[in-house]
Protein backbone atom coordinates (compact mmCIF):
# COMPACT_ATOMS: atom_id res chain seq x y z
CA UNK A 1 0.00 0.00 0.00
CA UNK A 2 2.89 2.24 1.14
CA UNK A 3 4.69 1.81 -2.20
CA UNK A 4 1.67 2.37 -4.56
CA UNK A 5 0.94 5.43 -2.18
CA UNK A 6 4.47 6.81 -2.84
CA UNK A 7 4.72 5.90 -7.03
CA UNK A 8 1.72 7.67 -7.11
CA UNK A 9 2.80 10.75 -5.35
CA UNK A 10 5.60 11.08 -7.28
CA UNK A 11 3.88 10.91 -10.48
CA UNK A 12 1.45 13.39 -9.00
CA UNK A 13 4.03 15.86 -8.13
CA UNK A 14 5.83 14.75 -11.47
CA UNK A 15 2.94 15.86 -13.55
CA UNK A 16 2.42 19.57 -11.51
CA UNK A 17 6.38 20.10 -12.29
CA UNK A 18 5.94 19.29 -16.12
CA UNK A 19 3.06 21.28 -16.14
CA UNK A 20 4.77 24.21 -14.19
CA UNK A 21 7.96 24.03 -16.44
CA UNK A 22 5.56 24.52 -19.28
CA UNK A 23 4.25 27.72 -17.30
CA UNK A 24 7.21 29.15 -17.45
CA UNK A 25 9.14 28.58 -20.41
CA UNK A 26 9.55 32.28 -21.00
CA UNK A 27 10.92 32.84 -17.92
CA UNK A 28 13.30 29.81 -18.28
CA UNK A 29 14.17 31.14 -21.36
CA UNK A 30 14.94 34.82 -20.02
CA UNK A 31 17.08 33.19 -17.33
CA UNK A 32 18.91 31.07 -19.95
CA UNK A 33 19.54 34.12 -22.39
CA UNK A 34 21.28 36.33 -19.34
CA UNK A 35 23.49 33.46 -18.29
CA UNK A 36 21.75 30.75 -16.56
CA UNK A 37 23.75 27.47 -16.49
CA UNK A 38 21.66 24.41 -17.06
CA UNK A 39 23.21 23.34 -13.34
CA UNK A 40 21.00 25.98 -11.90
CA UNK A 41 17.80 25.60 -14.26
CA UNK A 42 17.83 21.85 -12.97
CA UNK A 43 18.71 22.42 -9.52
CA UNK A 44 15.92 25.25 -8.74
CA UNK A 45 13.50 22.58 -10.67
CA UNK A 46 14.53 19.87 -8.29
CA UNK A 47 14.12 22.34 -5.01
CA UNK A 48 10.64 22.97 -5.85
CA UNK A 49 10.04 19.62 -6.49
CA UNK A 50 11.60 18.91 -3.15
CA UNK A 51 9.67 21.69 -1.74
CA UNK A 52 6.21 20.81 -2.61
CA UNK A 53 6.64 16.81 -1.33
CA UNK A 54 8.23 18.01 1.90
CA UNK A 55 5.03 20.22 2.45
CA UNK A 56 2.81 17.42 1.67
CA UNK A 57 5.16 14.74 3.64
CA UNK A 58 4.84 17.53 6.99
CA UNK A 59 1.36 17.85 6.77
CA UNK A 60 0.65 14.05 6.01
CA UNK A 61 3.04 13.00 8.82
CA UNK A 62 0.87 15.40 11.11
CA UNK A 63 -2.56 14.21 9.82
CA UNK A 64 -1.40 10.37 10.73
CA UNK A 65 0.43 11.81 13.72
CA UNK A 66 -2.82 13.29 15.32
CA UNK A 67 -4.65 10.25 13.75
CA UNK A 68 -2.51 8.21 15.93
CA UNK A 69 -3.14 10.41 19.04
CA UNK A 70 -7.21 10.54 17.95
CA UNK A 71 -6.71 6.75 18.47
CA UNK A 72 -4.66 6.06 21.66
CA UNK A 73 -7.75 8.58 23.30
CA UNK A 74 -10.26 7.12 22.35
CA UNK A 75 -8.99 3.79 22.85
CA UNK A 76 -7.81 4.44 26.28
CA UNK A 77 -9.11 2.62 29.42
CA UNK A 78 -10.05 -0.36 27.05
CA UNK A 79 -8.42 -3.57 27.04
CA UNK A 80 -7.51 -3.92 23.26
CA UNK A 81 -4.32 -5.82 23.18
CA UNK A 82 -1.95 -5.38 20.45
CA UNK A 83 -3.64 -1.62 20.07
CA UNK A 84 -2.99 -0.27 23.55
CA UNK A 85 -0.40 2.41 23.12
CA UNK A 86 -0.13 3.43 19.91
CA UNK A 87 3.01 4.92 18.53
CA UNK A 88 5.31 4.92 16.00
CA UNK A 89 8.89 5.57 16.38
CA UNK A 90 11.04 8.30 15.69
CA UNK A 91 13.21 5.73 13.93
CA UNK A 92 10.62 5.30 11.16
CA UNK A 93 9.65 8.78 11.09
CA UNK A 94 12.88 10.15 9.96
CA UNK A 95 13.28 6.56 7.41
CA UNK A 96 9.78 7.97 6.31
CA UNK A 97 11.98 11.50 5.72
CA UNK A 98 14.26 10.27 4.34
CA UNK A 99 12.28 8.24 1.61
CA UNK A 100 9.73 11.49 1.03
CA UNK A 101 13.09 13.90 0.25
CA UNK A 102 14.40 10.56 -1.98
CA UNK A 103 11.37 10.74 -4.08
CA UNK A 104 11.04 14.62 -4.08
CA UNK A 105 14.55 14.35 -5.94
CA UNK A 106 13.28 11.79 -8.45
CA UNK A 107 9.84 13.35 -8.94
CA UNK A 108 11.65 16.77 -10.08
CA UNK A 109 14.13 15.56 -12.15
CA UNK A 110 12.84 14.48 -15.58
CA UNK A 111 10.56 18.14 -15.60
CA UNK A 112 14.26 19.53 -14.49
CA UNK A 113 15.86 18.12 -17.24
CA UNK A 114 12.98 19.29 -20.27
CA UNK A 115 13.18 22.62 -18.32
CA UNK A 116 16.91 22.60 -19.47
CA UNK A 117 16.34 21.61 -23.20
CA UNK A 118 14.17 24.71 -23.84
CA UNK A 119 16.60 26.82 -25.64
CA UNK A 120 16.54 30.42 -25.05
CA UNK A 121 15.68 31.44 -28.86
CA UNK A 122 12.21 30.24 -29.16
CA UNK A 123 11.18 30.58 -25.45
CA UNK A 124 11.81 34.44 -25.84
CA UNK A 125 9.88 34.26 -29.34
CA UNK A 126 6.42 32.82 -27.68
CA UNK A 127 6.53 35.69 -25.57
Amino acid sequence: MGSGTLAAGVIGVSNIMLVIVRERTNEIGIRRAVGATPLSVMRRGVLESLILTGVAGYAGLMVGMGAIELTNYLISGSDTGMFRNPEVSLTVVGQALVILAGSGVLAGMIPASRAVKIRPVEALRAI
